[in-house]
Parts: structure tokens; sequence; C-alpha cells
């Protein structure tokens, strides 16, 4: 099972990065955009809401470049506080999946590997887990994606990584959410 999901995971990359799918989430792209979208939402804003959240949760759980033109066209769209929720949601669902792909796929082979250096970085993150990831959210220092997939190493749990991932990524939510919408 787990080497069909990680075929199916890397074909599906594969296929985003051969037709060239992160061009379309470029500040280009999205800016050429963005009258199209704004009249599609005012038409339909529970659709288009929907859509954007779906794609901003498959882009961050996938890795794939593009989350910050998306948080600007969300403020755009559809202002601080419903882009906020909007983005503040799709952000941290889609880091919990990626959290969990690399729980479910990489995490057993690398423990059982590595198990010594494991053992130590589990102890510090039963500690001081929840901090730690509090302060690599709120100081984005590392990508997240990164983050996302280190802390499914771990032994964080997956509602813990939700929590604090929601509550640390949230002022950097706002600012490139307010940029969107000036």
């Amino acid at each position: 099972m787990k080497r069909y999901l990680i075929a199916l995971l890397f074909f599906g990359l594969a296929l985003a990065f051969y037709f060239d799918l992160t061009a379309y989430l470029s500040f280009e792209a999205i800016s050429s955009q963005l009258d199209r979208v704004r009249l599609e939402a005012e038409q339909r804003p529970l659709f288009i809401g929907l859509m954007l959240f779906a794609l901003y949760t498959l882009v961050t759980a996938l890795s794939i470049p593009g989350a910050v033109p998306l948080t600007l066209l969300t403020g755009a769209v559809f202002g601080l506080g419903w882009g906020t929720l909007l983005v503040s949601f799709a952000s941290t669902l889609g880091a919990t999946l990626a959290f969990l792909v690399a729980r479910f796929l990489l995490r057993g082979y690398l423990e059982q590997r590595f198990s010594t250096a494991f053992n130590k970085i589990n102890g510090a993150m039963e500690r001081e887990g929840a901090r730690y990831l509090f302060s690599l959210r709120l100081v984005p220092l590392f990508p997240f994606f990164l983050i996302n997939l280190l802390m499914g190493l771990t032994r964080i749990s997956a509602l813990k990584f939700y929590w604090v991932s929601q509550l640390g990524m949230l002022p950097g939510t706002l600012v490139f959410v307010n940029a969107g919408r000036s």
C-alpha cells in the first residue's frame, strides 16, 4: 500500500511539473486573472471560496510553490476577514496532510534506520515540541513545506501539530492577506 501511495504521489508531482502547472500559480498568472476571479466571486462567492480553499489545500499538501500568490489573491478577492479565515484553515489543513504523508510514508523507515538520533529528537519534541513548532511557524526562517515534512517524522500528535500550526501561522497569514487586499 505504501509503495502504491508513494508511486501515486510522485506521478502526480511529475505531471504537475511536466505540464508546468506551477506557472499558473505565479504572481503574473494570478494577477492577470484577478479581475475575472473577482467577478466570479461576486456572482458565486461560495463556489469560488471552496475552489480557492481546495486549491490552496492541495498546493500546501503537495508542497507546490504558489502559496504566497494564492494568499494575495484570496485577500484581493475576499478581503481581510473572509480571506484570512479561508487561507488560515486551508493552509493548516494542507500542512497537516503533508505532515501525515511524511509520517505514514517515511517515519517508520527513517526511525528504524536512525534510531539513536530519532530517540533524542523525539525526547525533545515530547518535552518542547509545541513550543518549537510555534516558534518555527511564527518566525519563518525555514520553508513551511520542510517544517511540515520534518514534523511528520517526529512523535508530535497530528492534533497538536494542527492547532499549533494554525496559531503560529495566523500572524503571517493576516499580513499577506492584508497585502493582497491593498
